[in-house]
């Protein structure tokens, strides 16, 4: 069936949510990998807004995060040349195909969803169907467009393995249909920690703001943030701050290669004797080069309502042109009419 959607390139899909703001852990471990890899392969971006909705949003900030979000994604690099930038919403596909993944997916196999563990404990009685059947809408989202690879955070490496194994079941009971799509996955700056927390993963949700340094922040308050991240009990940094036990130290140096473009081993080396103070200030230098024109070029995007509208047009026109090959296959097979 993907012969459908062959192409000489791999076919790369990915989305982040238009809910909080998005943050330098979004850039490192999803923008950034993205605009490098829409030279190597057919690429989909998507504005995933259905996930959204698992949680309360206020109608009017989501819509509004819809095009703030597609405004980033164009300022961080993606080309809609090279790229295809769509609102999941405006593709029913995804919840048609949800849905038929729904009746093979074993309701066992999502209570053990870890995300969903994590959130529903927190929500309490507030836990949505919505929430819990999550990680289903997102198989959808990645086999609908016979999907190579899925460049996500290490977080959503149990999602991609749910999207596989449904993909096998809905082979094996069906006929080969869907791809096996892969997790790929940064090892060293997979997972940015909050500058505060450094035993959480930095969010969009985070309560602490000075826990999370947002894309669109200004120049003063990245320096602010950086200069008031928890660090660890010794004076400088030295060999020792970087063994387990000081994730706050680690996390930093994470974020100091991922914005200089180094390895792990090689920011260590080049931090080595200095002060907090001192590596915080180089720190925040390298974070501001970086971060300062993406805001620049996000205020131009986004004042241009017409540019972003024809993008995102022209995305979900190509989007539906591949996903309705694949549920007219998947609806003949199930033996929908």
């Amino acid at each position: 069936m993907y012969d459908n959607i062959k192409s000489m390139k791999k076919i790369i899909f990915s989305g982040i949510q238009p809910s909080g703001n998005l943050h330098i852990g979004n850039y490192i471990g999803a923008l950034r990998q993205w605009e490098k890899m829409q030279d190597e392969y057919d690429s989909i971006f998507c504005i995933v807004d259905l996930h959204a909705i698992t949680i309360p949003q206020d109608p009017r900030i989501l819509r509004e995060k819809v095009l703030e979000v597609t405004a980033l994604y164009l300022a961080c690099g993606i080309d809609p040349k090279k790229s295809h930038i769509f609102i999941q919403s405006e593709n029913p596909d995804h919840t048609y195909m949800a849905w038929i993944l729904n009746c093979i997916t074993p309701f066992g196999q999502l209570e053990r969803m870890t995300q969903f563990k994590d959130k529903s404990d927190k929500q309490k009685e507030g836990t949505t169907a919505g929430l819990f059947d999550y990680p289903v809408l997102m198989a959808a989202d990645i086999l609908l467009y016979s999907t190579d690879e899925v460049p996500v955070g290490e977080d959503q490496k149990q999602h991609i393995e749910l999207a596989r194994d449904l993909a096998e079941k809905f082979n094996s009971r069906f006929g080969e249909v869907f791809k096996f799509p892969k997790p790929t996955i940064q090892k060293e700056t997979g997972r940015v920690m909050s500058l505060q927390n450094p035993n959480n993963k930095m969010s969009k949700s985070d309560i602490d703001p000075l826990g999370t340094i947002n894309l669109l922040d200004t120049e003063s308050l990245i320096r602010e943030k950086i200069k008031k991240a928890v660090t660890d009990s010794e004076p400088a940094i030295s060999g020792k701050v970087h063994g387990e036990g000081n994730g706050a130290v680690q996390n930093l140096l994470t974020v100091y290669a991922a914005f200089s473009g180094c390895s792990y081993n090689v920011a260590v080396q080049k931090t080595q004797g200095k002060s907090y103070g001192e590596f915080k200030n180089e720190l925040a230098d390298i974070v501001v080069s970086v971060l300062n024109p993406i805001r620049q070029k996000y205020q131009e995007i986004i004042s241009d309502q017409e540019y972003l509208k024809k993008v995102l047009d022209e995305g979900r026109d190509f989007a539906v042109s591949k996903s309705s090959v694949v549920i007219s296959d998947v609806k003949r097979r199930v033996g929908l009419i």
